[in-house]
């Protein structure tokens, strides 16, 4: 074994969460290092998650609208789709990021341990043969797809997320198990580029986390894109054939139906990766869910050992890792920061793309609040009619007595940078009467948020 080496604070996994938080933790003048089992840095969100995937849907996007929107603009365009240089610009854009991380490692000095990490006790790790020690260690190990019991991932046949972002063509058929935002991000990409694309979904909505007026229109915005959806459906068995796979499945009123694919996307959620860290030896053990237990400062039962991102509870979005590793470094300093997790976003990068901040409408209700609502169809915004981008709305909730904004949820196209200024809304407990009154650039598909403020009192103008 290799003699000891200690440092301020020690980060487990480099992804969003990770690497920001040793980064911030450099910054502050920590002695850091950062142990990232993976040959790059970057975690799943950088190498075979958010990034990929999000290359992927504006490639697939781009040629989308040529086939089929070019010619109402007057341009007669034709597109040859080259699948290997649509994957390779993919792999590129990763590459970048890659080399962007290192680069802020140097700069930062902070220093890089490649391999595995494991507890041998609450104060130390090892990496291979290399023992190392810390004041402070925050674990980022993140999460993992949660595979099926009777359809394991072979990345073959049977993909998971991983796999569906390194196929080497595009197949004819398609069948997506779970229709929540990564699945219907990743069909909609085999979608455009000519894939059959069908969804199985236990729930009786799609993304169900949303406000189900989001969840309803998305769907509808997704079935006329070609892509067919089976709700309230269960997966009871699967087989798997030279040719591909058949999953046959449950309805809700107990009909049996099959469904043939060349491939099966199995996207039924995620769940956290702890293994190998060797946390009995740590002195501590996740919940029945699989999670790591904090407290508000992220701190698990051992008062030095913290844990952020996809392995503590709440939802697993990379911008939620990264605020938390970035608070966690800035506690670990002695810093009080704060997080405000209802002004945490969420997008869904489809087309078009939904964008939602706050409480939904089902749970402001259940939690007894007096609400009023307010909703504005893109179809009246002047800036979606002229760039041909109208479909989808904006409501907001707001609280009955003091019109202070609850949630606000965007159907539209850049719903990802609408939900900015709405975020903020949120934060800063703004009402819907001062949102409604903030002037906004025009024409502009952010007017269609003053809009929504304004409709809650009746005070719209262009409906």
């Amino acid at each position: 074994m290799i003699m000891a080496e200690t440092f301020d604070v020690v980060v487990i996994g480099s992804g969003p969460g990770g690497y920001v938080a040793a980064i911030r933790a450099a910054q502050l003048g920590l002695k850091t290092a950062c142990i990232e089992k993976e040959p790059n840095l970057g975690g799943t969100c950088l190498n075979v998650g958010c990034i990929p995937s999000k290359s992927l849907l504006q490639s697939s996007e781009l040629y989308s609208q040529i086939l089929h929107h070019s010619k109402e603009h007057g341009i007669h365009a034709s597109a040859k789709l080259d699948f290997s240089q649509m994957m390779s610009r993919k792999d590129q854009v990763v590459a970048g990021f890659n080399q962007g991380i290192q680069g802020l490692f140097k700069k930062n000095k902070i220093t890089h341990i490649k391999g595995k990490a494991t507890f041998i006790s609450p104060t130390s790790v090892t990496v291979s043969t290399q023992e190392i020690t810390a004041k402070n260690f925050i674990i980022a190990t993140g999460s993992e797809p949660t595979p099926l019991p009777f359809l394991p991932f072979d990345e073959k046949k049977v993909l998971s997320s991983t796999g569906a972002l390194a196929l080497k063509k595009i197949p004819q058929k398609m069948v997506v198990v779970g229709a929540g935002i990564i699945g219907v991000e990743l069909g909609s990409v085999y979608s455009r580029l000519g894939t059959e694309v069908t969804f199985i979904e236990f729930l009786d909505r799609v993304c169900p986390t949303l406000d189900e007026s989001l969840s309803n229109g998305l769907q509808q915005a997704l079935t006329k894109q070609g892509m067919t959806f089976h709700l309230s459906t269960k997966v009871t068995s699967a087989e798997i054939t030279p040719s591909g796979v058949t999953l046959t499945t449950e309805k809700s009123d107990k009909t049996t139906v099959q469904f043939s694919a060349d491939i099966a996307l199995v996207s039924i959620g995620r769940r956290p990766y702890t293994e190998g860290l060797g946390l009995d030896k740590a002195g501590l053990e996740t919940d029945k869910r699989g999670f790591l237990p904090i407290d508000a400062n992220f701190r698990t039962k051992q008062p030095h050992i913290y844990a952020i991102g996809d392995i503590v509870d709440g939802p697993m979005l990379a911008h939620k890792a990264s605020e938390e590793g970035y608070v966690v470094s800035e506690i670990i300093a002695g810093h009080t920061p704060h997080i405000e997790y209802i002004a945490i976003p969420s997008v869904v990068y489809t087309h078009p793309e939904v964008g939602a901040v706050g409480l939904t409408e089902a749970e402001a209700k259940a939690m007894n609040l007096s609400i009023k609502t307010g909703q504005f169809p893109l179809k009246a915004n002047s800036r979606a009619r002229c760039s041909g981008e109208d479909e989808g709305f904006v409501k907001m909730i707001a609280d009955q007595k003091t019109g202070t904004l609850l949630g606000v949820h965007i159907l539209s196209a850049h719903a990802g940078e609408l939900i900015a200024e709405a975020t903020l809304a949120i934060e800063k407990r703004v009402t819907a009467f001062e949102l409604g009154n903030l002037c906004h650039a025009h024409p502009t598909l952010s007017e269609a948020l003053k809009e929504a403020a304004l409709s809650i009192s009746k005070k719209a103008i262009h409906m």
